[in-house]
């Protein structure tokens, strides 16, 4: 973490390319005195960026341990479908719908320490969750659990981009990759700690939230110590402070632009949520693999997200959004086309193929729709960290259902199709210093 008094790490590194070099050269001149205020907003600080990610991998490690509850809270109080599809509820909207609401209110009053009170929140929704004795104190600790997830997305990803030092890409995904990890990670944790000793060990993951707690304390220091010279800046020079304001497309092509993101991702995620959902039965029902084996492939297939995720934002950095975004696209289509016809073998190949195409454009679209609405940084994350995953998780229940009336290996046949929603994105406006 930088020292107090606010001196540059020195594996620091400089990357100038999201602040033009006449914005520099003008801004220096006018305003010698903010120097050092121009030299913070373009490094990349990746003790913040990586505290953060560490961060998100505990907090999804925590949310995935809801799911894991539902077949023991099912046994122990008789719960129907019903009833446990009301708590995916409960947990779906506070942790998801939630978010764009928390991302608009913290763009008007950015809150450093908001960071640390989210996961406080988690942590007060594990306790109660593993002491809850009663189908409604289930659904609140519930709603505790999503609603510190819903808090801690937008307010970090706005401290990952204002660490990133114009390698935005690169920010988000080593943000997002933490996220995956924590979600492929909480299965297994629940699988080797949950299922064998109950309800009540949810409370040995507090431990987890505490471990957070005290790392988003020290970056919600950093984050109150850096929140001041940016805005002198702002006030000094604003075309220093957010060059890409002024060159931003009209607010109707903004409208239009980030519906089409969200469709974009609305589409990843679906097919992605029906492979994490719905893949190892799948192996199971054609290939007749035994369960351990199965989670196995599943595992692969969430490692090549994470791979992808940070791999797609690097690249996204050096050869603009819009190519990153249609090369997820037209590479993914092919190979989740064959998928469905494949052997063993190469379904595991194909499956993290598409998993590593397919999450390369994560943080490419993210990153451009933060670009289209300069100022709304937490609206953006919380649109696309929020509301697109939580359409995503209805979509893939949809195809759940469809299962049910066809086959899984039908969904498997038609879910490739949602990709060509990403042909939307010729429509997408390539606007001078936002997508290159």
């Amino acid at each position: 973490m930088p020292s107090p008094g606010g001196a540059l790490p020195e594996r620091a590194v400089w990357y100038l390319e999201a602040m033009p070099d006449r914005v520099l050269d003008t801004s220096a001149s006018a305003h010698p005195g903010s120097a050092l205020q121009i030299r913070a907003l373009v490094v990349t600080n990746f003790s913040v960026i990586l505290s953060l990610s560490f961060c998100h991998l505990l907090n999804d490690t925590m949310q995935s341990l809801v799911p894991a509850l539902y077949p023991i809270l099912k046994v122990s109080y008789g719960l129907s479908f019903t009833q446990v599809g009301l708590i995916t509820l409960a947990f779906q909207f506070t942790a998801s719908m939630l978010q764009p609401v928390v991302g608009m209110y913290t763009d008007r009053r950015p809150q450093p320490y908001s960071l640390t009170v989210g996961i406080s929140i988690t942590l007060l929704g594990l306790i109660l969750m593993s002491r809850a004795a009663s189908y409604p104190a289930i659904l609140i600790a519930a709603m505790l659990i999503g609603m510190g997830s819903s808090i801690f997305h937008p307010e970090a990803s706005r401290v990952a981009r204002m660490a990133a030092g114009g390698r935005y890409g690169l920010a988000q995904s080593l943000f997002q990759a933490g996220g995956n990890i924590g979600s492929a990670s909480g299965p297994l944790l629940a699988a080797f700690i949950v299922v064998p000793h109950g309800q009540r060990s949810i409370v040995w993951f507090s431990g987890l939230a505490l471990i957070a707690i005290i790392v988003l304390i020290q970056v919600g220091g950093w984050y109150a110590r850096h929140r001041a010279p940016t805005r002198r800046a702002n006030a000094q020079s604003p075309r220093v402070a957010d060059p890409l304001r002024a060159a931003a497309p009209p607010q109707r092509r903004v409208v239009f632009a980030v519906a089409i993101l969200v469709t974009l991702l609305f589409s990843k995620n679906v097919y992605s949520a029906s492979l994490g959902s719905y893949y190892t039965l799948y192996l199971i029902d054609k290939f007749h693999l035994p369960v351990q084996t199965a989670q196995f492939y599943l595992f692969a297939f969430l490692a090549g997200i994470v791979v992808g995720t940070i791999a797609g934002g690097s690249l996204a950095d050096r050869v603009g959004r819009i190519p990153v975004i249609w090369f997820s696209i037209l590479g993914a289509f092919p190979f989740a086309l064959l998928l469905p016809h494949a052997n063993l073998f190469w379904t595991g190949i194909l499956a993290v193929t598409v998993a590593f195409i397919m999450a390369s454009a994560f943080s490419a679209i993210l990153v451009y729709a933060q670009e289209l609405m300069p100022g709304r940084v937490g609206l953006a994350a919380g649109m696309f960290y929020g509301f697109s995953f939580g359409l995503g998780g209805l979509g893939a229940a949809a195809l759940g259902r469809l299962a049910d009336l066809t086959s899984i290996a039908t969904v498997y046949k038609l879910c490739p199709f949602l990709l060509l929603l990403g042909l939307l994105t010729a429509f997408l406006p390539r606007q001078p210093g936002l997508t290159r």
